[in-house]
């Protein structure tokens, strides 16, 4: 069949959303499929390095057709600014995905939440389909991080997500919390389906600590503590800043935060001030060196603000169980994260926003080789047996032909 995709990010960006959709993408194509992708032209979240000049606006990928769209360079730091940027981008992809072929599907990446009402009117002129991805709960979560305030733009925003939950043909969510919340906000409930977020197991397996990143960095005479995405608001990273103040008495444990985001130069001015030895920054890295990061380190860190409240089950964790690592996650114990964790026993959670329990939790490891070990191993086997990228593609051509079954 053909699906068009539209998603924000896309490679050379590094963040989740743009290697989760890539993998989707490549791994259809695989399967006879044709794929075309509109995206923006990258600004966040590429390595370090990057000539970002030299990025077409149409390639081929993997045989993946990609065409990226020139968007304004909007400030993204100030949230109502983002927000309209958003809104921008929905026009922009919609004008963009008018004037490409008729697809047999479309699959939207939500957010940003106007993408959502694009695709709608897309599937309308072109006749096909519409499935959203749903990973993060816009407007709730911008709500909860107190980002989204105004009382005219939340009602907005609402309406905008109940039309999308209500007009699409199906709906696809990464936990059963979301599902949970999606229903409840106006979905038909037999047209939500939990496709979990995958994790490729051939790319990212246990490997020695010793490599070239743990060679540059002096990390291989260290206990590390990792921590390697997008460092924005909804991470409060500032708890591991506190919890590595109260362990610097350990000389042998080092903190190593990899990547961008809006907060970094914020987290980077707490560290200095805090006068931190024990807690480095390292620049966005390429893709390719991401498992490196993972092999380095001895518990690997995925972190959410308390306010944080819809069900959230960070991508990067996954990544972490297949490398064989312990997971050590600082937010809501009520989320399905969390929830992971248990089931598996493959890491500990700690309290967000408190830097005292991260840091008792990270030491109970720091003097326990076993439980790592034994957590290691036990992420590992939960990786292949639930979030394997070959299962989840699988349930997403269900899926598609589930949705075309109804339009017939």
């Amino acid at each position: 069949m053909r699906i068009l995709i539209l998603s924000e990010a896309f490679p050379p960006e590094t963040k989740s959303a743009s290697t989760l959709f890539f993998e989707l993408a490549e791994s259809l194509v695989k399967r006879g499929h044709e794929v075309s992708v509109i995206t923006r032209m990258p600004r966040y979240n590429v390595a370090d390095g990057t000539d970002l000049s030299g990025i077409p606006a149409r390639e081929k990928l993997s045989g993946v057709e990609v065409r990226r769209l020139r968007t304004p360079p909007l400030a993204r730091t100030i949230p109502l600014i983002r927000g309209f940027e958003h809104f921008i981008l929905g026009w922009i992809f919609f004008w963009g995905g008018l004037f490409s072929g008729r697809p047999d599907i479309i699959l939207v990446y939500s957010p940003p939440l106007p993408l959502g009402v694009t695709g709608f009117w897309l599937g309308k002129i072109k006749r096909a389909p519409v499935v959203v991805n749903i990973q993060d709960l816009y407007p709730q979560t911008v709500i909860d991080l107190g980002l989204l305030k105004n009382k005219l733009l939340i009602d907005v925003s609402r309406r905008m997500e109940k039309f999308i939950y209500r007009k699409s043909d199906a709906i696809t969510v990464h936990s059963s919390g979301n599902q949970e919340y999606v229903r409840s906000h106006g979905a038909s409930g037999n047209l939500v389906e939990v496709v979990h977020n995958w994790v490729d197991i051939d790319e990212i397996k246990p490997s020695p600590r010793d490599n070239d990143f743990s060679r540059k960095h002096g990390l291989k005479e260290k206990f590390v503590i990792s921590f390697a995405g997008v460092m924005g608001f909804a991470q409060g990273l500032e708890v591991v800043v506190g919890a590595a103040e109260i362990l610097k008495g350990e000389k042998n444990i080092q903190f190593v935060l990899v990547g961008d985001g809006v907060k970094k130069g914020e987290l980077e001015a707490l560290a200095r001030e805090k006068k931190l030895e024990n807690v480095l920054f390292v620049p966005t890295q390429p893709l390719k060196i991401y498992p490196q990061i993972l092999h380095a380190s001895d518990l690997c860190l995925v972190t959410l603000r308390k306010d944080l409240a819809t069900p959230v089950v960070p991508g990067k964790m996954l990544s972490i169980m297949a490398a064989g690592k312990p997971v050590v996650a600082s937010m809501p114990l009520q989320g399905d994260a969390p929830k992971i964790l248990a089931e598996f026993n493959c890491g500990l959670a700690a309290r967000p926003d408190d830097p005292a329990d991260l840091a008792a939790v990270i030491r109970k490891l720091y003097n326990d080789s076993s439980l790592r070990e034994t957590m290691g191993k036990n992420g590992r086997h939960g990786a292949e047996t639930a979030f394997s990228r070959e299962n989840c593609v699988t349930i997403y051509e269900k899926i598609f032909n589930d949705a075309l079954s109804r339009r017939k």
